[in-house]
């Protein structure tokens, strides 16, 4: 078993548009949630490599930091072609789970990537929606290349509806914590009154306010 993490991240001026704030704020979010998201993934010890698929300069240190594998994503056209990008080094280096997380999913715990890889079998998909059911927070496949994903088309069941075109089981995965994204400012409000990691939480407010 082999496992990776591949982390899709668009250019920040073009990120989280939705949530209405300045430039520099939302660098700022962007990249505490994706520090946050990496930090998780890697206190887990069950990734083997995480992958950063991005043209971002400002998020050199924290890949750095955390020895990600970087692959460049110039055209940044979309979800679908920067997990594209990612599976040629994938295959070539024998992966066999590979989980597809965005950057705005930072309230998981380690022990949720192992539930997540207790769903999965020799040949499976596990998808994770959001909580409003629009949208996939995570993408499992086993082996990496079980089938293409379906991003940007407005809900998770196109991924279901992608998977049932290959011999594979089809499980979705209600794992709470990686169902909490961050893509609205109605998110924003929910997730910070949860206040799932309450340090991480405070580091939020602080940005926003």
């Amino acid at each position: 078993m082999k496992t990776t993490v591949i982390i899709p991240v668009k250019s920040f001026q073009k990120s989280k548009t939705r949530l209405q704030l300045s430039e520099e704020k939302t660098i700022e979010l962007c990249r505490l949630l994706l520090r946050e998201v990496i930090k998780t993934i890697s206190e887990s010890g069950l990734i083997d490599k995480t992958i950063v698929v991005s043209n971002e300069d400002k998020i050199s240190d924290i890949i750095e930091e955390y020895d990600c594998k970087r692959i460049p994503d110039v055209n940044e056209e979309s979800v679908n072609d920067a997990v594209g990008l990612a599976e040629s080094y994938l295959l070539e280096n024998k992966f066999t789970h590979s989980i597809v997380l965005p950057l705005d999913v930072p309230f998981f715990y380690s022990e949720d990537i192992e539930k997540l890889l207790n769903f999965s079998e020799a040949k499976s998909v596990v998808i994770v929606p959001s909580r409003h059911f629009d949208g996939t927070n995570a993408l499992l496949r086993t082996p990496i290349d079980s089938m293409k994903p379906r991003y940007d088309e407005g809900s998770y069941s196109f991924q279901i509806e992608s998977a049932k075109n290959f011999d594979v089981k089809i499980c979705v995965g209600l794992v709470y914590r990686l169902m909490l994204d961050i893509d609205s400012v109605e998110d924003l409000e929910f997730v910070i009154k949860q206040n799932i990691k309450p340090e991480f939480c405070s580091k939020i407010r602080e940005i926003i306010s």
